[in-house]
């Protein structure tokens, strides 16, 4: 979240949010096993029979995803995402179009599985992680008024690297 202390500073945001000059990248858990990385380029407006719901349609505005595999595990990938344009659910709504569901997405087409072989500590986890499994971690602007470049990272929140440990343990 970036705030505006005065409104010039909060029009030079508005400004660079409209040229697409923020960048804004996230830690994303999908459940499919990956190889690559590619960029997912569909409009995206209101689902046309669930009002609450977002969606790939034709009559959406232009939204564009550009995504790769940070890490591969049995059943499922870690991907580094970064947005092009910033549509409500964006990610979500991309991946699951793509059939690769945000693990813990109930809304977008997530249903809990298994890999065969599955630790009972990664079931455990994955029963108990009740939200996507989205994380922004970091956001980089220039400054609206010295013109230096920020970045800022978030460190990952506990339930989703205890998620991906799980993953990674054999």
């Amino acid at each position: 979240m970036v705030v505006a202390k005065t409104l010039e500073a909060h029009t030079a945001l508005v400004a660079a949010m409209a040229k697409r000059e923020i960048q804004r990248e996230y830690l994303a858990i999908v459940a499919e096993e990956l190889i690559a990385g590619g960029t997912i380029d569909e409009p995206i407006g209101r689902h046309p029979h669930h009002r609450t719901k977002m969606a790939v349609t034709t009559q959406g505005k232009p939204a564009r995803t550009h995504y790769r595999c940070k890490m591969r595990y049995r059943g499922f990938t870690l991907l580094e995402v970064k947005l092009e344009t910033g549509r409500t659910h964006q990610i979500r709504v991309h991946f699951s179009h793509k059939g690769l569901p945000l693990v813990g997405d109930n809304v977008y087409g997530w249903r809990y599985k298994l890999p065969p072989q599955s630790s009972p500590e990664l079931q455990k986890q994955l029963l108990a992680f009740r939200r996507q499994a989205l994380h922004a971690w970091r956001l980089s602007l220039m400054h609206p008024i010295k013109g230096e470049k920020m970045t800022w990272e978030a460190p990952m929140p506990r339930d989703l690297s205890n998620l991906i440990k799980c993953f990674a343990e054999k």
